[in-house]
């Protein structure tokens, strides 16, 4: 029992994982009522893995994973959710008068004594991962409360339900919720790391009350289902500040909501926080800092381009300027920043919304997206009269951005005077730090690598683990390409040089391209192959 009454940090230094020194850092910048190991995870000095493996080794306990382990659901009655919840630990089996409880902390003695007196049983730890312990509370308690509730038919059932979901979707760091009902049932799906899982269903009779429940706090038209609207609603879920994107269509079965998780804690994020390699960072940073001109970001939707743009807006932001934004929708508001939402209905679109931004003497404007001649226009012109201009556009590289800008009929006399740099982004997976290996590239990734002017001998992967649902990707991160307006791009782009010509110098000044930036975060061992080639290509 000596052993086991261990601190946490005296285990870790065991097995020279970290240092005094370092849990000094950590406990000075810990949020407050954070555990020591989650706090190491989350500022990186261990991974989970590591920590668990600690755990394992020295206190002799056995790791699970829940997502394959055949829980016994009768004995959630012995607890309440909010106490598994908030101690992160699920029992999962009896044993005569043995409880087998999965634990996060198995060296949190309080919470192991508090179960035993509750229950009377005597307690048995076992370990497994944070993620793990909170999905399946999530899953096992809410499809428990849920049914009771919809069977009741109680008004109160929808706010539950949505709690639920809600709840489940941030514990599973999911991008998006979708609400699709069929003709019998409603699918309740998250998008995690860019793809789609079904979770849970939920009776048809529980749509209308939840549909409702949703267009109340978003502020919609409740009596309106034949119209799509759009909404957001501001909450704090498990103690994060989170807003919510709300969007309804009306479909042959009903209408379809999709939640759009927008995690205040993200978006603040610091240039050196949004996977910029250093040369890319360093030019980057030089143009933004430039008195004027227009810097566009291009990608599809769900690239990132808001977190970038935000990113460099947080960079600029101080007492000394005025920045605006013309935003549809605003994802996330910011301190020190004017933002405006357009508002189609009332005639309040960029353009129009962006004439009245110059007449509030800004230093910074920040487009939303330019979709229309018009818009890219004024931002043009705003740039060429001492105005720093952001905004985005809908390409597949950076440098298709210029003949887009042509093809809406700008005078390339004033694309040519305006702009400044152009950078292309896209999300790939990242390999999950807690089950990754390496092996020998094969002969083709080798070729892969030889066509951009690169070698590599190993190739990082993720075996699958529970902690990753056995995908072996855990969160994303963004490649990118940044072009730089030189004078001889000016000079080619106002005699109208070819795409494939302007490609050809840039890729003579050997100024990388996404499939470079992707193939050298390969290397690195951040992301795969097969990740890079799904959003880049070779040639």
């Amino acid at each position: 029992m000596a052993t086991q009454r261990k601190k946490l940090g005296d285990l870790l230094k065991e097995a020279n994982l970290i240092t005094e020194e370092d849990i000094v850092k950590v406990l000075e910048l810990k949020k407050k009522n954070q555990k020591l190991g989650d706090a190491l995870v989350e500022q990186e000095y261990i991974t989970e893995k590591e920590l668990l493996d600690v755990l394992e080794i020295q206190l002799k306990l056995e790791s699970i994973s829940l997502y394959q382990y055949p829980i016994d659901t009768s004995l959630i009655d012995l607890i309440s959710k909010e106490f598994a919840r908030e101690n992160v630990l699920l029992p999962i089996k009896q044993e005569a008068h043995r409880l087998i409880v999965a634990m996060h902390d198995p060296l949190d003695f309080y919470a192991i004594e508090d179960l035993e007196l509750s229950t009377g049983f005597s307690v048995q730890p076992v370990i497994a991962t944070k993620d793990d312990i909170l999905q399946t509370v999530n899953h096992l308690y809410d499809y428990d409360e849920s049914s009771e509730l919809i069977e009741e038919e109680f008004n109160a059932s929808a706010v539950n339900i949505l709690d639920q979901i809600l709840e489940a979707g941030v514990t599973m760091h999911a991008s998006d919720i979708h609400l699709d009902q069929t003709e019998t049932l409603v699918n309740v799906r998250y998008r995690v790391d860019g793809v789609l899982r079904n979770e849970r269903t939920l009776p048809k009779s529980a749509m209308n009350s939840l549909v409702a429940r949703i267009k109340i706090l978003a502020g919609l038209n409740i009596t309106e289902s034949r119209l799509p609207q759009d909404g957001r609603i501001s909450l704090t879920i498990m103690e994060k500040s989170i807003n919510l994107r709300i969007s309804t269509l009306p479909t042959v079965y009903g209408e379809k909501i999709v939640i759009r998780i927008l995690d205040l804690t993200n978006i603040l994020k610091k240039l050196n926080d949004l996977d910029l390699t250093e040369g890319t960072l360093e030019e980057y940073r030089k143009i933004i800092q430039e008195p004027s001109g227009l810097v566009l970001i291009t990608g599809p939707t769900g690239s990132g381009k808001s977190t970038t743009l935000y990113g460099s807006i947080n960079e600029l932001n101080n007492a000394h300027v005025n920045i605006l934004t013309i935003e549809d929708p605003v994802e996330y508001q910011l301190d020190g920043i004017n933002q405006v939402q357009v508002n189609s209905n009332i005639g309040l679109n960029f353009a129009t919304g962006l004439r009245s931004i110059l007449r509030q003497d800004p230093n910074i404007i920040m487009v939303g997206e330019i979709r229309d001649r018009e818009t890219a226009d004024i931002s043009i012109r705003a740039s060429l009269t001492g105005h720093l201009v952001f905004s985005t556009l809908h390409t597949n590289s950076a440098i298709e951005a210029i003949p887009r800008l042509f093809d809406m009929g700008v005078e390339p006399y004033l694309v040519v005077s305006s702009l400044s740099g152009i950078m292309a982004q896209r999300l790939v997976k990242k390999v999950c730090k807690d089950c990754q290996y390496k092996r020998a590239a094969t002969q083709i990734e080798k070729e892969i690598f030889r066509k951009r002017g690169r070698e590599i001998d190993e190739i990082c992967l993720g075996r699958g683990c529970n902690r990753c649902r056995f995908t072996g990707y855990r969160g994303r991160m963004a490649i990118h390409e940044l072009i730089v307006i030189d004078d001889h791009m000016k000079e080619m782009m106002m005699n109208h040089a070819s795409l494939q010509k302007i490609k050809q110098y840039v890729e003579n000044k050997q100024i990388p391209f996404l499939i470079d930036d992707g193939l050298d975060k390969v290397q690195k061992g951040f992301t795969t192959i097969e990740e890079v080639l799904r959003v880049a290509t070779l040639d």
